[in-house]
């Protein structure tokens, strides 16, 4: 007679206990019955926020028939009320069941802070498909809702209140977001992000009462003395281990709560096993899927008499994406060990923050936190992991490539024992030995190994480590842009223009797949833009951007932005510099003249920057595009128009390139100058594009580069005319747009050319491809289509309606904007900035 096996909780942890369980020997012995609670059988929660944009169904865990073709007794919708461990049963509402071994994976419950009124009919928490489909009647026909808890469920939870079309608050009790996960700064960052996508954030901030509201369903009072009035409120502010059955049963407990169990996974019962986040081992709680699957996995090993895998903790590492925006989180991200040393890179402009935390002798990987920006997640977790060796300089780890930045660990480096997928438990070795065995593509890995199954985090990973298997092997590498197209970013390119494609979902539709990424939206806008020159606020392309495309100005730290005309060749009216000034005086702008030659007005809010563009577009200034990659500046000398050593007019020719290029879109920002001799005072060999005049006409430089990995521009052509010039730098320019990377940057474009410069020469002067008039002609599209982006934003009242400071307010938002004067102009509070991320 066969023993019996029941199994308390059908979540993914549970599901994950089934599937091991099946495809041990031992199943064989024993009859499983599964009890679930929900309605529902075991789907993702790790996604559940999809569930408003897809269904329950593509949420399932396994085929709709899973557990009755594996002859599994399954019970949905029939909770377990207690256990009685000497009888050995389980007892529901329906009747009682009896065991010879049990499992508990109950899985944990929100925490509701016991705030009163609380409790009332719209105030809801987040964590099953049943309270997804109770928030989405509640916020029907609503305006607002509300999220108390600013942690990764209840930024989950916030982006679910979005997508339902609800002008959404985030309330958190901490001084920052995610505060377990991220630092004072990074915090700051991902703040500064998320409110710049319309959510407003509240930290630092405890909710009183609440009670009925005025002009909404309730009123939250806080304890500051503010107020606010909300539709619907969504608690979600961290999690408890579903432990009551364990506790009625006179299971031992952990201290704070949570099934004690040991390496097995075992209770203080030895017929009784507790996985997920219902079990506490060592005194520490997994909230993470990943520890819940090895968890399973360890009890299957004991209870199959095996008893092999351990459950020794787990890497606590996350990576997700909240919101839109790229959160990472590895090992001790804060720091605490003794001794340890931090690197930090920040980019205000594209609000991306790293941190690199190292062992006191700089030879170990410790930790770090990702805002912004993801791809450097899983190398540097694979070097925290594997214990491997820092280069000497360990900071570049953090630095773009187009900087100076270093590789970290490649796929080849990583020992066989590394784990690529920590839901799975599924090893370097794992991967090229199911290679072995016939796999070739990351579709076949998944199905032979179930690496990137679980949370999804490992996919980038698991590719990298194929392809480079593969290349090993000499077998050639699909280098598509990303998981939604099966193409390069060229080959998209060339299908945009060909068959006069002009959105991204019509893109997708033809020739991609799935939803779209935050890799694939960005580039994809990029190529749209660059092949029919339409405005950024289009409908087709709102969705792709980030923020600064979005709002055509620089995001800074504090929130405001900043703007910058176009002053083409440097060359500027005293009228012009006057409105300049009064404009700067007016809005209390910071004012700095850049380095390419242009001034910079720093800390304008959202609503002020159609009234600032409408004053300067009246005195005769357009978007400099200081927040597109694009081309930013042409530096000029004064020429011969001046100087006495100029042999030909720099100004006029910089300005006439400027204008000319100044609405083209490419893959990298493009910067350009022009020399008036070989003085070269403009720096025109420091540029993309450098032009130097001699006596017997201009001598073009092409990919160079400034910025913390600096490139001298290679002499392209001499003694060209006019005419010849602008040519050439028109080829040279939709060349580079046709062929190049994502976010590639000339330089690196070139040097990545099969022939470098020599066959840049060849196609562009020689015409080798045939593609010399195509891409003149390209190029004059874009000429002939350019429009200033402030102007028709200035004048489309549908467009100008996006430039409101608070989605629920006409409040302007220089209300809220804290500066301090310094050197007689106003600066971002230090303090501001201290209190906000702390």
């Amino acid at each position: 007679m066969k023993q019996r096996l029941i199994v308390i909780g059908n979540g993914m942890v549970g599901h994950h206990f089934v599937e091991q369980w099946l495809a041990n020997e031992a199943s064989a012995d024993y009859q499983l019955t599964v009890f679930g609670a929900e309605r529902h059988s075991a789907y993702d929660r790790v996604h559940l926020s999809e569930y408003f944009e897809k269904d329950a169904e593509h949420l399932r865990l396994g085929d709709a028939d899973f557990y009755q073709q594996s002859a599994i007794d399954l019970h949905l919708d029939e909770a377990v009320t207690s256990i009685d461990p000497d009888a050995r049963t389980v007892i529901t509402d329906q009747g009682e069941y009896v065991y010879d071994k049990l499992v508990l994976a109950t899985g944990s419950y929100p925490f509701v802070p016991p705030i009163p009124g609380g409790d009332q009919d719209h105030c809801l928490v987040y964590r099953t498909l049943d309270d997804l489909d109770a928030i989405q009647a509640s916020a029907k026909d609503m305006k607002t809702g509300v999220v108390i808890g600013g942690g990764l469920l209840g930024l989950e939870a916030a982006n679910a209140l979005k997508s339902l079309g609800l002008d959404v608050h985030v309330v958190e009790f901490a001084p920052r977001l995610m505060p377990v996960q991220l630092d004072d700064e990074a915090g700051a960052m991902l703040r500064s992000k998320i409110e710049s996508l319309g959510v407003s954030v509240h930290t630092d901030t405890a909710t009183q009462q609440i009670i009925a509201g005025d002009a909404a369903r309730m009123k939250m009072c806080f304890a500051n003395e503010t107020e606010l009035e909300t539709d619907l409120i969504v608690f979600s502010a961290g999690i408890r281990p579903q432990d009551a059955l364990g506790r009625e049963a006179g299971l031992t407990l952990g201290e704070r709560g949570g099934i004690d169990v040991d390496q097995y996974c075992r209770t203080s019962n030895p017929d009784i096993y507790a996985i997920g986040e219902c079990a506490v081992w060592n005194g520490r709680h997994f909230g993470l899927v990943a520890p819940g699957y090895t968890m399973a996995r360890a009890a299957v090993s004991h209870l199959s008499g095996d008893g092999r895998v351990h459950f020794q903790g787990a890497d606590m590492s996350t990576k997700l994406k909240l919101l839109g925006v790229d959160v990472g989180s590895i090992g001790d991200a804060h720091g605490h060990t003794p001794g340890c040393q931090s690197y930090r890179y920040t980019d205000e402009r594209t609000g991306v923050y790293r941190r690199l935390v190292v062992s006191e002798d700089g030879k170990r990987l410790l930790g770090a936190i990702l805002i912004g920006d993801n791809q450097y997640y899983d190398p540097l977790l694979q070097l925290a992991l594997n214990d491997m060796p820092l280069p000497e300089q360990p900071e570049g780890l953090i630095l773009p490539a187009s900087e100076g930045g270093l590789p970290a660990a490649g796929s080849a480096e990583l020992p066989m024992t590394a784990t690529i997928c920590s839901c799975h438990n599924v090893s370097k070795g794992d991967i090229c030995e199911s290679m072995n065995d016939g796999a070739v593509s990351v579709a076949d890995l998944k199905a032979s190994t179930k690496a990137a199954t679980g949370c999804g985090g490992c996919a980038a990973m698991l590719k990298t480590v194929l392809d480079a298997e593969l290349e090993k092997r000499g077998v050639q590498v699909d280098h598509s842009l990303c998981a939604h197209f099966s193409h390069t970013r060229q080959e998209l390119f060339h299908l945009i223009r060909v068959e006069q494609i002009k959105s991204f979902t019509e893109l997708l539709h033809k020739h991609g797949s799935g939803g779209g990424c935050e890799i694939c939206k960005p580039a994809v806008a990029s190529m749209l833009a660059s092949c029919w020159n339409e405005h950024v606020h289009t409908p087709e392309l709102v969705p792709l951007q980030d923020t600064n495309d979005t709002f055509m100005a620089n995001m800074q730290k504090d929130g405001t932005y900043s703007v910058v005309p176009r002053i083409p060749g440097g060359e500027i009216t005293p009228k012009m510099l006057i409105t300049l000034g009064e404009v700067g005086d007016k809005y209390k702008l910071y004012t700095k003249v850049t380095g390419g030659q242009r001034i910079d007005l720093f800390g304008a809010t959202l609503d002020e920057l159609p009234l600032i563009w409408e004053e300067l577009i009246a005195a005769g200034f357009e978007t400099g595009h200081a927040y597109g990659k694009s081309l930013r500046t042409v530096k000029s000398c004064v020429g011969s128009t001046w100087c006495r050593f100029g042999v030909k007019d720099s100004v006029g020719t910089a300005i006439d390139i400027e204008n000319r290029y100044k609405g083209l879109r490419t893959p990298h920002k493009v910067k350009m100058a022009v020399s008036g001799c070989t003085r070269e005072c403009a720096e025109a060999q420091s540029k993309d594009i450098g032009v130097i005049a001699t006596e017997n006409g201009w001598n073009l430089y092409v990919c160079g580069n400034g910025g913390m990995k600096p490139r001298h521009a290679d002499l392209f052509a001499t003694d060209l005319d006019d005419e010849t010039l602008v040519r050439y730098i028109d080829r040279i320019l939709m060349f580079y747009v046709y062929t190049a990377d994502r976010l590639q940057r000339t330089s690196v474009w070139m040097e990545n050319l099969d022939g470098g410069l020599d066959y840049l020469r060849q196609v562009v002067i020689d015409d080798s491809l045939g593609l010399a008039a195509e891409l003149e002609a390209r190029m004059q599209h874009v000429v002939d289509s350019y429009r200033c982006e402030w102007k028709e934003a200035v004048e489309d009242p549908d467009k100008r309606k996006r430039f409101r400071s608070f989605v629920n307010s006409d409040e302007p938002g220089r209300a809220r904007i804290v500066q301090v004067v310094e050197r007689g102009q106003l600066i971002p509070a230090r303090e501001l900035a201290v209190e906000e991320a702390s």
